[in-house]
C-alpha cells in the first residue's frame, strides 16, 4: 500500500509541469488535475500522518525481562522476550517474564518476533510469549538453537523460526529490519537498524566493541556508520555498564589470563565456571586444556545442553575425543582434567555450589584443586558468591576470582564504546534501555555531554507508550504491563493471594486450630488441637499451647454452640486466637481454623 501510494505522488508531481509547456488549457481538465493534486496532497499527508508506537514492557527501569513493541498502524513487531530471576521477596517464583497483556489485547496485530541474541533475559519468556501469540520468530541460528532447546519443555507449541545473518534485511508490512553484526558475550548477537515510514529507528540489544573478538568478526562499526549517515530518527541503546568508564576489556584477554594460571597449575586438578552461553569463553578454555593435554569434563544441566547445541551449529570446535564424561574424572591424574561447570552465581542447586557444600555425587572437592570462578556477580548475587568461595576453602581448594586476576570480561559497552556507537549513529532522538534508572539517567547524561539536547532524550518507564515522527517524540499513554510470576507450571500477578501467603508463611510462620463441637449439647467435645510452625521457640511451645487451648476454650464457652453454622465459629476461632497470638508474639501468623460438629 505504501508503494502504491508513493507512484501515485511521483505522477503527480510530472502533470503539471506538463501542463505549463501547453498553450490551450482546458479548464475542465485543470480542474480534475487540481482536484487529483488535492487528493494526493491529502493521501501524501495522511501516510505520514502515523505515528510510531514504541511500548516498553520490560527492560527499562530493571536488568533484565527486556520487550519492545514497535507498532505502525495495523502492524506491530516485538524485539526479545526476556526473563529475569526473582528477588528474595518473591518467595518460590522460579522465573519473572512481562506482562503481556497489551500484546494479547492486539495479537491480530503482531507480525513477529525478532530476538537480538540467546540470553535468559532476551529469549527466556518466548515459550509463555508463543503460547498467547503464534507469530514467526528471527534470530541467529545460535539464538534459534537455545529457543528449540527451551521449547522442548513445553510441548505442543508449534512454532516457526527463521535464521537470519548479519546484514540480512527483512520486510515485514511498513516494517524494513536490518540485522547488524554486534560483539556480546554469546555468538549470534544482532543489533536491529528498523525502517518506518517515519523515520529509522536503531535498536542496538546488548554490545560491547571488542577489538579482538574471538570469531574474528567485530561489530560492524562500518554498516553503523552507513545507516547514521543517512539519517537514524531514534537510538535505542543499552545501558548496563554505562557507569563504567573506559573501555570493557578483550575476550581474548580472559583467554591469555586464564592460560598463565592454568599452565602455572600444571599439577592441579582444575575447575572452571563460567557462564554457559558464553560460547567464546567455552572454547578459549577447550583451546587451553588441548594446549595443556587435558581431557575436558561438563557438568551443570545448561552447560551440557549448551555445549550440545553449540557443537551441532560448529560454534564450538574442538577434538570429540578430548571430551570425558564427569563420572570418570577420578580414572585421570589431576594434571589430566578440566571441569567446566554452571555455577558461577552462586546458584543454590547448581553443580558447582553443590561441590562446595559436598552434596555432588560425581565430584568431590579436595585439596589439590584449582577452582577458577570466570566471572563476576550479578548485583544481588554476591553474597551467594562469596558464601560458594568460603565453602571451597573451607574445603581446602584454591580459588581465583575476578577480583584476585582479569579472568572475567563482561560482554556490556562501558562509556567510551556508548559515545562511539552514538557519534556514529547520529541519532535525532534517543531513549537509554536495559538499565535500572540510575543507569538510564547516567546515560542520558553522556548524550547529552555529546552534544545531544535534553528535550530529545526520553527516559522510558515500563508500561510507556513513545510516539514518534519524523520529527517529534513525545510519550504518549500507559499501557498494562509489569511482572508475571512464573511458578512450576502456575502463572500469576504480583498481588496475588498465593504470593501474599507465601510472604505470611515466611515471616510468621502458620497456626493450625482443630475444634469438635457438640451441636446437641452445644459444648466443645474433647480438648482443641492445636500446631504451629514458625510461629514460637521450641523451649517456649508447651505454655504457649495450653495458654492458647485456654483461650480458645474461654473463647467459645461465651457463645451458644447448639445447632451453630461452623463457619461462624471459625471466624470467632480465627479472629481470638490472632489477637492471643499477637498479644504474647507480636506476630501475624495465618491462621487454620477447622470446626467439626457431632
Amino acid at each position: 500500500m505504501v508503494e502504491q501510494s508513493n507512484e501515485i505522488v511521483k505522477k503527480n508531481h510530472t502533470r503539471p509541469l506538463q501542463k505549463r509547456q501547453t498553450k490551450k488549457i482546458d479548464n475542465k481538465q485543470t480542474q480534475n488535475e487540481e482536484n487529483e493534486n488535492v487528493q494526493m496532497q491529502e493521501i501524501k499527508e495522511k501516510k505520514y500522518s502515523s505515528k510510531l508506537k514504541i511500548t516498553f514492557l520490560g527492560g527499562v527501569g530493571e536488568i533484565g525481562k527486556n520487550m519492545t513493541a514497535f507498532e505502525y498502524n495495523n502492524e506491530i513487531i516485538v524485539v526479545d522476550a526476556g526473563l529475569t530471576f526473582p528477588d528474595d521477596d518473591l518467595p518460590g517464583v522460579d522465573i519473572v517474564i512481562p506482562d503481556i497483556s497489551y500484546l494479547i489485547e492486539n495479537k491480530a496485530k503482531i507480525k513477529a518476533l525478532i530476538l537480538t541474541h540467546g540470553h535468559e533475559d532476551h529469549i527466556g519468556a518466548v515459550p509463555f510469549f508463543l503460547q498467547q501469540i503464534n507469530v514467526p520468530i528471527y534470530g541467529s541460528r545460535l539464538t534459534l538453537a537455545l529457543v528449540e532447546n527451551k521449547m522442548k519443555e513445553h510441548q505442543n507449541i508449534k512454532y516457526r523460526a527463521i535464521a537470519v545473518k548479519p546484514r540480512n534485511v527483512l520486510k515485514i508490512g511498513s516494517f524494513s529490519i536490518e540485522f547488524i553484526k554486534v560483539s556480546h558475550s554469546i555468538a549470534g548477537a544482532l543489533a536491529l537498524s528498523i525502517t518506518t515510514p517515519v523515520g529509522t529507528v536503531v535498536h542496538t540489544g546488548d554490545f560491547k566493541i571488542d577489538y579482538e573478538p574471538i570469531d574474528g568478526e567485530m561489530t560492524d562499526l562500518p554498516r553503523l556508520g552507513e545507516i547514521g549517515r543517512k539519517g537514524v530518527n531514534l537510538l535505542l541503546c543499552e545501558s548496563t555498564n554505562v557507569c563504567r568508564q573506559g573501555y570493557s576489556m578483550s575476550e581474548k584477554s580472559v583467554g591469555r589470563a586464564l592460560d598463565e594460571i592454568i599452565k602455572n597449575h600444571s599439577e592441579n586438578r582444575i575447575i572452571v565456571a563460567t557462564f554457559a552461553s558464553n560460547i567464546h569463553r567455552m572454547q578459549q578454555i577447550m583451546d587451553i586444556a588441548e594446549k595443556y593435554k587435558r581431557k575436558i569434563a561438563f557438568t551443570g544441566r545448561s552447560m551440557v545442553n549448551v555445549s550440545e547445541v553449540a557443537m551441532k551449529l560448529g560454534e564450538l570446535s574442538f577434538n570429540r575425543e578430548n571430551i570425558i564424561d564427569i563420572e570418570k574424572v577420578d580414572k585421570y591424574a589431576d594434571n589430566e582434567v578440566l571441569i567446566m561447570t554452571t555455577g558461577s552465581q552462586g546458584e543454590p542447586m547448581s553443580a558447582l555450589t553443590r561441590m562446595a557444600m559436598g552434596e555432588f555425587k560425581s565430584l568431590k572437592i579436595r585439596e589439590n584443586d584449582l577452582v577458577i570462578l570466570s566471572a563476576s556477580p550479578i548485583p544481588g548475587n554476591e553474597k551467594n558468591v562469596y558464601n560458594v568461595i568460603n565453602a571451597l576453602y573451607k574445603l581446602g581448594a584454591d580459588v581465583i576470582y575476578d577480583e584476585l586476576a582479569d579472568v572475567h570480561t563482561s560482554g556490556h559497552a562501558c562509556q567510551e564504546e556508548l559515545k562511539l556507537m552514538h557519534s556514529l549513529v547520529k541519532p535525532k532522538f534517543f531513549i537509554p534501555i536495559h538499565g535500572e534508572y540510575r543507569h538510564l539517567k547516567t546515560h542520558k547524561e553522556l548524550a547529552m555531554r555529546l552534544g545531544m539536547e535534553e528535550r530529545n532524550i526520553l527516559l522510558a518507564t515500563i508500561g510507556m507508550q513513545v510516539e514518534m515522527g519524523t520529527n517529534s517524540i513525545k510519550e504518549g499513554k500507559l499501557v498494562k504491563a509489569g511482572q508475571r510470576l512464573v511458578d512450576g507450571f502456575g502463572i500469576g500477578d504480583m498481588d496475588s493471594n498465593v504470593l501474599r501467603e507465601r510472604k505470611q508463611l515466611a515471616e510468621d510462620g502458620i497456626c493450625v486450630v482443630c475444634v469438635n463441637i457438640d451441636n446437641v449439647a452445644g459444648e466443645v467435645s474433647g480438648e482443641p488441637f492445636i500446631i504451629t510452625r514458625g510461629v514460637v521457640y521450641a523451649d517456649e511451645q508447651e505454655s504457649f499451647v495450653q495458654d492458647a487451648k485456654a483461650c480458645i476454650i474461654s473463647s467459645l464457652k461465651e457463645s451458644d454452640l447448639r445447632g451453630v453454622d461452623p463457619s461462624v465459629v471459625r471466624l470467632s476461632l480465627k479472629r481470638n486466637i490472632s489477637n492471643f497470638i499477637f498479644r504474647r508474639t507480636k506476630r501475624r501468623p495465618m491462621i487454620l481454623t477447622i470446626v467439626t460438629l457431632d
